[in-house]
């Protein structure tokens, strides 16, 4: 293997180590900020680590595992991290210094006028259709829009949760991920592919041709992605990662499951609390929809939403979150 190989492992290796810190602290419900606050270090250190600026440390990965109680799953990215290094020949050049990633064009800015959720469930299997609503606000065209898939079957169980992953990942075939905007499929690109965690980019091109996002402009994308209930567990989660205007949430469940639904919030500056609106319930032809929907919400909140079937109790409190 040459020097540039090695360099890329250890790339790849310190990618995987930020990219399973992202997940964890997602399904935490922390932000960047505050899970440095409570690891002990500056605001901006974690934000440094998962984009890549800063190179994970043995006293970071231990902080983190601590914190983020993730079944020993981030020690685990860490010791992979350390043996790519160890992998690497002394006398090796060093590798050019990393750029820190731009999610989207230099000069471009995204504003969501309007997101909604729709989610699915037959009694076996999960379906979310996301609609949004995407205007430019920028100086520069955008061609693609990242988005996020995570699970965690066993929140509370972390251990066990990640041995269910490994022996079951999420697999792309079962997600039968499809896109679209303006009418044309949208080819799309994995960022980061982990047994229960998926980063995606959507490409505004296919076959045919190229349609950017132009500064001025709007436009509706949807997307939609499955997955049986053996993975996603009971509650949906929105997390505000761009200035948004409106957000709404439907969860249509067959009405033969009598499901009840609850929901909180969290923020940066506040703990969990209980939604400031209940989600409101109605019937149509044997399924019960439940809405929900809030105006300018804060960026970096989160609004959850949970729920149970009574004719179909569940012992554990499995959960699990798509964005």
């Amino acid at each position: 293997m040459d020097a540039r190989d090695d360099a890329s492992t250890v790339e790849q290796a310190a990618e995987a180590f930020a990219a399973e810190v992202a997940y964890w602290r997602e399904v935490r419900g922390l932000s960047k900020r505050e899970l440095a606050r409570r690891m002990g270090f500056d605001p901006s250190y974690v934000s440094h680590v998962e984009s890549g600026r800063h190179k994970p440390t043995e006293d970071f990965a231990r902080r983190a595992e601590d914190i983020l109680n993730a079944g020993k799953a981030l020690w685990k990215r860490w010791l992979d991290f350390e043996t790519a290094k160890a992998r690497t020949a002394p006398s090796a050049a060093p590798p050019p210094p990393r750029r820190a990633e731009q999610p989207y064009a230099t000069g471009s800015a995204i504003v969501v006028e309007h997101d909604a959720a729709r989610l699915d469930y037959d009694g076996r299997q999960y379906r979310l259709t996301m609609r949004r609503l995407l205007r430019n606000t920028g100086s520069e065209p955008i061609t693609r829009y990242l988005i996020r898939i995570s699970v965690d079957r066993y929140p509370g169980e972390p251990e066990r949760s990640n041995a269910h992953y490994r022996e079951h990942p999420l697999t792309w075939d079962e997600l039968a991920l499809t896109a679209t905007c303006r009418g044309e499929d949208m080819r799309w690109q994995a960022k980061h592919d982990r047994d229960a965690f998926k980063e995606v980019w959507l490409l505004f091109e296919n076959g045919q041709g190229r349609y950017p996002l132009y500064p001025g402009e709007s436009v509706w994308i949807e997307y939609a992605y499955s997955a049986g209930d053996e993975k996603w567990g009971r509650w949906f989660q929105r997390a505000v990662r761009l200035p948004t205007e409106h957000l709404e949430v439907e969860l249509a469940f067959p009405a033969a499951l009598d499901p009840t639904v609850w929901g909180t919030e969290t923020s940066m500056t506040a703990e969990a609390a209980p939604l400031r609106t209940a989600p409101i319930g109605r019937n149509e032809d044997g399924v019960s929809v439940f809405s929900w929907s809030t105006s300018t919400p804060a960026l970096h909140a989160r609004y959850r939403l949970e729920w149970r079937f009574r004719t179909r109790p569940e012992r554990d409190t499995s959960q699990g979150e798509f964005r």
